[in-house]
């Protein structure tokens, strides 16, 4: 593809591709062609036209089907009531979020002030004490992420996962939007307690890159799932019964947080294209 338009090496292929079988959308062209193309129609209507030409001169039996769908629903759109348009920032959010995600969003941002309250409403913390917020804090965003992104909670998921948008960065604008609502909450309530953001932030961020990493290989739910039941069993549950820091949530271990990070970027980045086909799809 050049910088502005598509070549028509792609347009005459994705064009035969479409009048092939259904399982070959574009005839001779590799997976991130298809999605590079796909993406660039989204935005160019030149070469939607130039689309459009070369399938009514490839693919006739395409055209006349089409052509038959339009014309039975002509008579209906025309009686259609049309939508009203959306402003601008509705328009960025959608981008970003989905209505699926609000109730989800509430729910951690409700175990936050939870844990705050519970804190709050305990014994005065000593130095042998671990607060509840600071056991939760690194796997909150974690679940924003899986529920943003799960077919089971989301339904309009197998359509978003169909466009050609939906990998990596999706993935990626969803988590932002995640940590956006979470950590500021965190902050608080961190302030509240007396908490540090050094000790909870590198753990959370660590935490979600590594739920993204594994997210390309199992799915990002059932990664999620598996490090969050992963840190109760190994951390949370043996803090509580100790009533103790656990040590990987002491200072000393902010290196090893940060070492995790990196690698959980890195595989991320080295991964990128498996996220247009990972698990969650199907």
């Amino acid at each position: 593809m050049s910088a502005d338009h598509a070549s028509a090496r792609l347009i005459d292929a994705y064009a035969r591709g479409a009048a092939g079988p259904a399982t070959s959308p574009a005839a001779g062209l590799a997976a991130d062609e298809v999605w590079a193309l796909e993406a660039h129609l989204e935005t160019c209507r030149t070469c939607r036209d130039r689309l459009s030409a070369a399938v009514t001169a490839t693919a006739p039996a395409v055209t006349a089907l089409t052509d038959a769908v339009w014309a039975g629903l002509a008579p209906h759109l025309a009686q259609a009531t049309p939508a009203p348009p959306r402003r601008r920032l509705a328009a960025r959010l959608a981008t970003w979020t989905t209505p699926a995600m609000t109730p989800w969003l509430a729910m951690l941002l409700a175990v936050t002030l939870l844990a705050l309250l519970l804190d709050l409403a305990g014994p005065a913390t000593g130095p042998g004490q671990v607060p509840l917020l600071l056991l939760l804090a690194p796997v909150l965003p974690v679940g924003g992420v899986a529920l943003s992104w799960s077919p089971a909670l989301d339904p309009a998921h197998e359509l978003t996962a169909a466009t050609p948008r939906a990998g990596l960065a999706l993935v990626l604008r969803r988590t932002v939007a995640v940590l956006a609502v979470v950590i500021p909450a965190l902050f608080a309530a961190g302030w509240a307690t007396g908490l540090t953001a050094a000790q909870w932030l590198l753990p959370c961020l660590a935490f979600t890159t590594t739920t993204l990493a594994l997210g390309g290989l199992i799915g990002t739910a059932r990664a999620a799932l598996a490090l969050v039941l992963a840190w109760a069993a190994a951390v949370v549950a043996p803090a509580l019964a100790a009533d103790r820091t656990p040590v990987v949530l002491r200072a000393e271990a902010l290196p090893a947080w940060g070492l995790l990070l990196a690698l959980g970027a890195a595989v991320v980045a080295a991964r990128r294209r498996a996220y247009a086909t990972r698990a969650d799809h199907r």
